[in-house]
């Protein structure tokens, strides 16, 4: 006779969790509204302005930091490099324009 898993909170023999990948549907949600949000701000020419604007530079790479991938892969899937340390170096007498 097959034993029906409990509702525990522990995982086990019936009740493995949320399969590998598995996106929780708040954040999922979020992502969805965070993209609308910003195709209504003007999309690209919004980002373009924050990543120009000296006030908002810092907020805009730290949002680059965050969608950059963690692991590179080659054509065949394989890890070619780690990013182990992305850093941000200010650079002095350039021209920023609007």
């Amino acid at each position: 006779m097959a034993t029906e898993p409990k509702n525990t909170t522990k995982f086990g023999k019936g009740n493995p969790g949320k399969p590998k990948g598995a996106v929780n549907k708040n954040t999922a949600q979020l992502k969805d509204m965070i993209l609308k949000a910003l195709d209504g701000a003007g999309g690209v020419d919004y980002l373009m302005k924050r990543a120009n604007d000296p006030r908002t530079a810092s907020a805009f790479l730290t949002l680059v930091g965050k969608v950059l991938p963690m692991q590179v892969t080659g054509e065949g899937g394989d890890a070619i490099n780690v990013v182990t340390r992305v850093e941000l170096v200010p650079l002095s007498g350039v021209n920023r324009t609007s």
